[in-house]
């Protein structure tokens, strides 16, 4: 069953997006060479502290801490700690949630850690971020959530990867509906199958977190001993995005975006939904 939103829930998830966009952008200015990815968890805590907020992802199955911080070859779910300083050049995932009188946001991002990095790396987290934005200007009034999953594949599988090859869409993890959980139904893959067929039918009230994962090689990952941390088989690098986003009568409205993706979705030739907030 997908959990269809009213008005004023979708306006309340739009409070607990905003707060994980503060999120976003505290932890992205904390995350320089020499910062340990616990010190991301402790702003990330003061923020949502500060904003009256709960954290979703502490506490989630067993999940002990407040952000997932997923460096280099680590695709999702990586677990912040003291012992892993970032360096000049790293890629680090940032994944944050934030709970709002009961309504989730969740989002995340890849930011560079420090300067020169490669240009297969800044294409890498380019080609990761642009899929995804594909996959929101394709929730539309009427389409069907394979659509969203066709238009992430899509735009992934038309980008040359410099130096060769193909990228790597992650397959054992995707996107997911959001509301009054976390992760509810329905699962959102980020490449198409005829086994998953055409999926729901679109409609005003849907919301869907659409978070696309890719690699620089190998679209396989397992899980380490932690039970947590996912990484690469092959030890390339990875980027993850994600934005939570809610279909209304007036188009997508990206919650967790600061500006609900007006910017974005109009270079893609997409009007953004009013934001209920103002």
């Amino acid at each position: 069953m997908v959990e269809i939103k009213t008005p004023d829930q979708i306006a309340k998830m739009r409070e607990a997006g905003l707060v994980v966009a503060a999120v976003h952008a505290a932890t992205s200015a904390a995350a320089v060479p020499g910062a340990t990815t616990n010190d991301l968890d402790q702003v990330a805590r003061k923020v949502l502290a500060e904003h009256g907020a709960k954290p979703n992802f502490l506490g989630y199955g067993g999940f002990p801490a407040t952000i997932c911080t997923s460096v280099n070859e680590v695709v999702v779910h990586g677990i912040p700690d003291d012992r892993t300083v970032l360096k000049d050049g790293d890629l680090i995932s940032i994944d944050a949630g934030a709970i709002v009188d009961g309504w989730h946001g969740d989002a995340a991002f890849t930011a560079f850690v420090g300067t020169g990095h490669a240009p297969e790396l800044v294409e890498l987290s380019r080609v990761t971020e642009e899929s995804m934005w594909a996959g929101i200007a394709a929730m539309r009034v009427g389409n069907r959530l394979v659509d969203v999953s066709r238009a992430i594949e899509t735009y992934i599988r038309r980008q040359p990867r410099p130096g060769g090859g193909k990228y790597g869409i992650i397959e054992e993890y995707g996107g997911h509906g959001i509301g009054t959980e976390m992760h509810m139904d329905p699962h959102l893959l980020n490449y198409v199958t005829r086994k998953r067929g055409k999926g729901p039918k679109l409609i005003p009230g849907f919301c869907l977190a659409i978070e696309p994962m890719v690699s620089l090689g190998t679209p396989h990952t397992e899980v380490l001993e932690d039970e947590w941390t996912v990484i690469t088989t092959d030890g390339t690098w990875s980027s993850h995005w994600e934005h939570s986003v809610a279909l209304t009568e007036d188009g997508p409205l990206v919650l967790t975006a600061v500006d609900g993706g007006k910017a974005k979705l109009a270079e893609l030739g997409v009007t953004a939904a009013p934001d209920p907030l103002g």
